[in-house]
Formats: C-alpha cells, sequence, structure tokens
C-alpha cells in the first residue's frame, strides 16, 4: 500500500482494488482503520487523539484525497499529501 502523507506518528494509505466507496487506510502503532473522504470511520478502530487528527487532516485534503482515488483506479502513481503539522 503507497503511504500518501505521515504525521503524528499516523501513517496514511491508499490503493485501488476496485473496490467502493473511495476511502483510505491509517495505521497508529497497533491501530488500523479506513475512513472516507469526510473523515468519517468506516472501519477499524483508531484512539480518540488520532482519530480527530485523522478526520481534520481528510476535510483540509478532501479534493487531493479525491484526484489521488482517480489515479489509483487508473492504476498511475499517487502522489504524497501534505501532513497536519
Amino acid at each position: 500500500m503507497p503511504s500518501i502523507s505521515m504525521f503524528f506518528g499516523i501513517i496514511i494509505y491508499m490503493y485501488f482494488d476496485e473496490h467502493r466507496p473511495p476511502h483510505f487506510h491509517a495505521k497508529y502503532q497497533d491501530y488500523e482503520a479506513v475512513f472516507d473522504f469526510d473523515g468519517e470511520l468506516l472501519e477499524g478502530s483508531m484512539p480518540g487523539k488520532q482519530l480527530k487528527l485523522i478526520s481534520a487532516w481528510a476535510v483540509l485534503h478532501s479534493q487531493e484525497l479525491e484526484a489521488n482515488w482517480q489515479l489509483a483506479e487508473d492504476k498511475q502513481p499517487l502522489y504524497r499529501i501534505e501532513p497536519l503539522r
């Protein structure tokens, strides 16, 4: 899974394997979760603080996430998205 961003120990990944809805994956320590581009948790679990950080990041970068999803669908390389600071 290609990493597209990293911040505060959280790694954000995206890949396309022909399933919807559009989403991204997040890892933090032993936690893994899947989010939509509005920052809503779709599956998995994440500690509260990291959940809020990931959700805020997704809202700020939803257009870039959409663009990356389209690239992934077309089997093109994804670009990095600016982390939270």
